[in-house]
């Protein structure tokens, strides 16, 4: 296939020689509410055989949180037994974590949007809600070896290919899925989106580096779930499940990976023009 000529693919034959699964559902909502149901009954599973479920998820998406807070308080799920490694979080000028009064905080924003919204007889103890952090590089490497592994690493796509902050390089894609958690800089396209999509273009704003779970730990889990579902995901997915499998648009790795799929709506797989 010539180089981007899959930008014009249209969507079924995109879902046919995709080399990840590509389920499309009806639209965003749907998306939403899929990603919540998948992380709902994979915990009420895990609970019923006495299991603890640990998933490596992201901050955006947020649509899913609302629904699978609801569907646990229905439900009543308990998530004694959960762990959450959110996947990345900004970091200061001066290498730490950004303040918790920080507007792109993501600590701060998955309280918000997640753990304070769930009834405090089912929430996982704060011990368990992990984040990556710079000053203790090993712990999640470390916290997933002991708990035996991740049941699903839960994901969207960056318009370049990131999975968390994992920003593409110039190494080979055996040496790009090795890479641990770590301190990146954030690539200037990060960076761009970012401020068009979360502060109306104050590109000031934005830091410049980050920390992010490294590929190794999102490719060992048992299951990495992608969910898609903005415009520019169109171009994302086809680069993702039919290019080339190259570090330098990182999510094609996940060709590489047993058990990988995507959800998306419709918008985010139609042709890009």
């Amino acid at each position: 296939m010539k180089q981007w000529e899959e930008y014009r693919i249209p969507a079924e034959e995109v879902r046919r020689i995709s080399r990840i699964p590509i389920t499309c559902l009806e639209d965003q909502t749907s998306v939403f509410s899929r990603m919540a149901l998948e992380m709902a009954e994979k915990i009420e599973d895990n609970n019923r055989q006495g299991k603890r479920t640990v998933f490596i998820i992201p901050f955006g998406p947020t649509g899913q949180y609302p629904v699978f807070v609801d569907l646990v308080g229905t439900r009543r799920i308990s998530l004694k037994k959960v762990w959450l490694i959110t996947m990345d979080d900004w970091l200061d000028s001066d290498g730490g974590l950004v303040g918790l009064d920080n507007i792109h905080s993501l600590r701060r924003k998955m309280n918000q949007v997640l753990y304070s919204k769930i009834d405090k007889g089912l929430v996982m103890p704060e011990e368990q809600r992990i984040y990556p952090d710079p000053g203790w590089l090993e712990r999640i490497p470390d916290l997933i070896e002991a708990l035996g592994g991740v049941d699903i690493c839960f994901a969207g796509f960056g318009i370049n290919g990131h999975l968390g902050f994992n920003e593409p390089a110039d190494v080979s894609p055996e040496e790009f899925a090795k890479l641990p958690t770590r301190v990146v800089r954030i690539s200037e396209t990060t960076r761009t989106i970012k401020a068009s999509t979360g502060v109306n273009g104050a590109m000031e704003d934005i830091p410049f580096y980050g920390i992010t779970v490294g590929m190794r730990e999102m490719l060992c889990a048992d299951k990495v779930s992608v969910y898609c579902f903005r415009d520019w995901h169109s171009g994302a997915i086809r680069r993702a499940g039919c290019g080339t499998v190259s570090s330098g648009f990182p999510a094609s790795l996940l060709q590489n990976h047993p058990n990988a799929a995507i959800v998306c709506s419709p918008n985010a797989i139609a042709p890009c023009y």
